[in-house]
């Protein structure tokens, strides 16, 4: 198992230290950097500025909305970034939830899936570079059609590093991480949990067995961000995350359209997950985050002391489908090389 780090998205500022951050990760064998955008930072701009400071680590997006941009425009800032940094990009896209989609970026959300299967086909037209890019679907046109008239198949000016950048799909349904098996080169799963491992290894199953499926399970990435916050209590660690859990399973979504609150009741956390969502959207996240249980989070993050979050890497992360950790906290000083070992040895 490779190991990662994230530096996701952010609210009132930057996060402090990434510098600092990346440059030990770098030196430690670290094996990627992951940035992500919601409706606030974007995942593009942090990830060339603090990429610049890099020569070998990967930079990964977890995930780039794919409702902010057309397919043309992620494939230009992909080939982009991946010429500056000598081939060192992974372009992770998400379809998100409708009250994003729709709410903050304009766009229209349904039939997801087959709008994701476009948006990657013509991302590989562009670094292709075969001829002028043109395409007739249901949600994109290449020329526009409908237009003024005018509009004729393009070629991309720049000669692309790799003509074929690696795309990993963010997905937490079965049909959305069937899709990914199918078409991407990896998955960036949201809230694994390894209990959920048999479920999610079938859904992945699928996507292989299908006709002109792109990978294999031996060549496919799952590369999961797994928060990690250290403290010899437990509960004062899994209390840090309680409130990101309860705005999760709680607030990011309609009730009845939230894909994060899905992905909690399958672990069997159905109950809770109502009376978060009921507190969360009535107008009361403190008493939403008071609800999350200390052993929900233990389901999908590291949390406590040093042995614990080693022993648990151990026996329960390392026999699941994930392929890179992706760490969403940088371990304490005294217990930074143990930790990170522990994930790729």
């Amino acid at each position: 198992m490779r190991v990662g780090i994230a530096a996701g998205y952010w609210g009132s500022g930057p996060p402090r230290n990434v510098e600092r951050m990346l440059a030990e990760a770098e030196a430690l064998g670290v094996d990627s950097f992951w940035t992500a955008e919601t409706y606030g930072s974007d995942a593009l701009t942090p990830l060339a500025w603090w990429g610049a400071q890099t020569s070998r680590i990967k930079l990964g997006t977890s995930v780039c909305q794919m409702s902010a941009r057309t397919p043309t425009a992620l494939a230009m800032a992909a080939q982009t970034l991946d010429h500056l940094s000598g081939g060192r990009v992974i372009i992770g896209i998400g379809a998100s939830g409708p009250q994003v989609v729709e709410g903050w970026y304009g766009q229209p959300y349904p039939r997801p899936l087959e709008r994701t299967r476009e948006y990657i086909e013509i991302m590989r037209q562009v670094w292709a570079r075969e001829k002028p890019v043109t395409y007739s679907g249901r949600h994109y046109q290449l020329p526009l059609e409908g237009g003024s008239g005018l509009g004729k198949p393009l070629k991309s000016i720049v000669h692309p590093l790799r003509n074929d950048i690696p795309v990993y799909m963010g997905a937490e349904g079965p049909k959305n991480v069937a899709l990914a098996a199918e078409i991407a080169d990896g998955w960036t799963p949201l809230w694994f949990s390894p209990k959920s491992d048999e479920f999610y290894r079938k859904a992945l199953a699928e996507g292989f067995a299908r006709e002109g499926a792109r990978r294999t399970a031996d060549d496919f990435e799952v590369a999961n961000v797994c928060w990690l916050i250290e403290n010899d209590d437990v509960e004062k660690a899994a209390s840090r995350l309680k409130p990101t859990v309860a705005l999760y399973a709680g607030g990011m979504g309609a009730k009845g359209v939230n894909f994060h609150n899905d992905v909690f009741a399958r672990m069997g956390w159905g109950q809770v997950c109502a009376e978060i969502q009921d507190l969360y959207l009535s107008g009361r996240p403190e008493l939403a985050a008071q609800a999350v249980p200390t052993e929900m989070v233990e389901d999908v993050a590291l949390v406590g002391p040093a042995d614990k979050i080693i022993e648990e890497i151990e026996t329960k992360w390392k026999s699941t489908c994930v392929t890179t950790l992706i760490l969403g906290g940088w371990p304490k000083p005294e217990n930074r090389e143990r930790i990170l070992e522990a994930v790729q040895s």
